[in-house]
């Protein structure tokens, strides 16, 4: 110590700071007063650490008078301590070292109020990294026992409740589906003020384009805006009930959406939609029904585009079947400053898209054209799932759309479902642009075409018993829905050599009239009898027809009969009414259950009604009729299980009630129930 006290400069004597330490008793007496002798005893450890902090602290606050300041250095304030600097790399803090991280913490948030100018209270970018750093290193030792603010009965908060509200908003916006909203805003209630109001509510956008006020409110809020994942717009006569928007402007009335202007009503409400979608930058999917609208989805089109999360689109909406005006080759270029068509525009994650015509006559065209859908889908190379269909006129002079340049042109390497409802193709090229495409697409699973292939959407039937598809094609076929000249068509095309044979599981829409191509459509279904499962007939005309189905596709499981050709009021279909007649319940059920039993596997059987109607209501009293009528109920559920052991699910006697009838096998008897199904 004597060599610490020794190296202090002392006081000069008479100064007021010197006198004032030594009369507190601060500074010991060699310091005070330079006269005196300094005794070379050594203090204690206590004596000597104090004696050296004040020392210390004191030289750095008053310096010794005497000394000349060195020109061009500013003299330091007095009180301002110098702060040493903090390393600000990263690496040079150990992360096992909890203590030195909240010492060079402190030391760094210290700083701070001693800086110059409008550097007071600002870290550095590298400070900020080091800060972020230390608080990790120090936050797993630290507990907080302070009770919990959200609400639960635990005592210490949780991680993810303690964060800022912005981070809770950052996680909520990565949960889409409505049972998670539920589960993480059911959680406590800090998390349901902030996943209920900002993104269950707006999750699901239901509105009409008419609805200015839902369109406005997501434009000028930015944030919500980009919370929604779905947005269907209705049709403008569409139930108010069906609507589902925030609860915050379900009521909120606003002058934007009266005009005195009836034109410039629909260019104001396009302007404010396509300025919402602009903002909603998750978005996955898209509904339109926007009848009775001058709105076009043409206009709607590009800004999807821009969205790049876009996965599905419907429309239901004639105006997409409209003709595009014909340009001649020398206006063909664009003019400078115009705006990309809508086939340029690329829209990569589309998976699923579909375009339908509306019942309604609003937009409908008597020449209808598939050139803005085509051009549509130009700009979706990854699409899956592809369904076109249009709703066909029966007042003269209307025509149904040509699917000719679709098939020829289009192409698409991942489509599994394809759906064409109500088009017509040529006759000349119609065929060869169908097989052309159908060979592109050797990926197709799904496939239901209702084509017409004839002049003026005739059927063409005569061209397709003739014609041959390419080998090679459809050989991953699972469900086919076509008319019977098109599917023995598709059913005689072999696939490849090296491939097996297609897995062909379901068939619809076929008809069995009796005449001589039936026998031919039998036996291309001979070729794949043994992997189909599922048939549903549109009509037959014949008891041997079933018989016949049962020679080819012996392991059915599902037979759905349809309609019986050239009876409106028989055994297999009779008119839409609440109480079937009767006379439309077959009395042949001992034929049919042999008909039946040729099916070994079969589950489910619809088009042929076996059972009568008796009244269900419990505690009546039945009439003698209607006792009858169980007996004979009875009578025929034992005979069918007896027959078709597998038999479980029949037709009810109400035709269009969303009823069937379940058999129910007990030990002792057969029995049957009325069950609900969705319709």
């Amino acid at each position: 110590m004597s060599s610490t006290t020794g190296s202090i400069r002392p006081l000069p004597a008479g100064t007021g700071s010197g006198r004032k330490a030594a009369a507190r008793g601060r500074l010991p007496t060699s310091v005070s007063n330079p006269g005196s002798k300094a005794k070379h005893t050594s203090p204690g450890p206590s004596s000597a650490s104090t004696t050296s902090l004040a020392l210390s602290g004191f030289a750095k606050a008053a310096p010794n008078a005497n000394s000349k300041a060195k020109p061009g250095k500013p003299k330091a304030k007095a009180g301002v301590r110098a702060l040493h600097p903090v390393d600000t790399n990263v690496a040079a803090h150990d992360r096992t070292d909890p203590f030195a991280a909240l010492t060079t913490l402190r030391q760094l948030l210290s700083a701070l109020p001693a800086r110059p100018g409008s550097a007071q209270y600002k870290l550095a970018p590298e400070e900020h990294r080091l800060a972020v750093h230390l608080l990790g290193i120090v936050e797993p030792f630290v507990q907080d026992t302070a009770p919990c603010t959200c609400g639960c009965t635990c005592k210490a908060r949780r991680t993810l409740v303690r964060l800022p509200t912005e981070i809770l908003d950052a996680v909520a916006f990565w949960v889409d589906g409505p049972r998670d909203l539920r589960a993480l805003a059911g959680t406590c209630r800090r998390m349901w003020e902030v996943v209920v109001p900002r993104h269950a509510e707006y999750r699901v956008v239901r509105a009409k384009a008419s609805a200015v006020r839902v369109w406005h409110h997501l434009v000028v809020h930015r944030a919500l805006a980009r919370n929604v994942r779905r947005l269907e717009v209705l049709n403008e006569r569409a139930p108010a009930g069906r609507e589902v928007v925030p609860a915050g402007i379900r009521l909120t009335e606003t002058d934007l959406e009266s005009t005195e202007d009836e034109l410039g009503m629909h260019v104001k409400q396009e302007r404010w939609l396509i300025r919402a979608l602009e903002r909603m930058t998750a978005l996955t999917s898209v509904k339109w029904e926007c009848g009775h609208s001058l709105v076009a989805f043409e206009s709607v089109w590009p800004v999807l585009a821009k969205c790049g999360s876009i996965e599905e689109v419907e429309v239901h909406d004639n105006l997409v079947f409209q003709p595009t005006a014909h340009e001649d080759a020398s206006e063909s270029e664009p003019e400078e400053g115009a705006s990309a068509k809508p086939g340029q525009l690329v829209l990569r994650d589309l998976k699923k898209a579909g375009f339908h015509g509306a019942k309604s006559t609003f937009g409908a065209s008597k020449e209808p054209d598939l050139a803005q859908i085509s051009a549509m889908l130009n700009g979706c190379p990854n699409i899956e799932t592809l369904a076109i269909s249009y709703v066909p006129r029966r007042a003269p002079g209307f025509f149904n759309p040509v699917a000719d340049d679709l098939l020829l042109c289009g192409r698409w390497t991942r489509l599994r479902s394809l759906t064409l409802t109500s088009l017509w193709c040529t006759p000349d090229a119609g065929l060869d642009a169908a097989a052309a495409f159908l060979l592109a697409h050797v990926d197709l699973e799904v496939l239901h075409l209702d084509v017409a292939f004839g002049a003026g959407g005739q059927a063409g039937g005569g061209a397709l018993a003739t014609f041959k598809f390419p080998t090679g094609c459809l050989p991953r076929l699972r469900e086919l829905k076509a008319g019977r000249d098109l599917a023995s068509a598709l059913l005689a095309c072999p696939t490849d050599a090296d491939a097996d044979a297609r897995p062909l599981e379901t068939l619809k829409g076929v008809r069995l009239s009796g005449s001589p191509r039936d026998r031919l459509f039998l036996e291309n279904l001979k070729l794949h009898g043994a992997s189909v499962r599922r048939l549903e007939l549109a009509g037959w005309n014949d008891m041997e027809d079933v018989k016949r189905l049962a020679e080819c596709v012996p392991r059915l499981t599902w037979l759905d009969l349809g309609k019986k050709e050239g009876a409106a009021n028989g055994a297999a279909a009779g008119p839409a009414s609440k109480v079937a007649q009767p006379a439309n319940v077959s009395s042949h059920f001992t034929e049919w259950a042999n008909v039946l039993a040729n099916f070994s596997e079969l589950t489910t059987f619809h088009g042929v009604r076996f059972f009568y109607e008796v009244a269900t209501s419990d505690g009546a009293v039945l009439s003698l009729s209607d006792r009858s009528r169980v007996r004979k109920n009875d009578e025929v559920a034992a005979v069918l299980a007896w027959k078709c052991p597998k038999l479980r699910r029949v037709d009810h006697w109400e035709d269009g009630a969303g009823k069937v009838l379940v058999l129910v096998r007990d030990a002792e008897k057969v029995r049957y129930e009325v069950r609900r199904i969705k319709v």
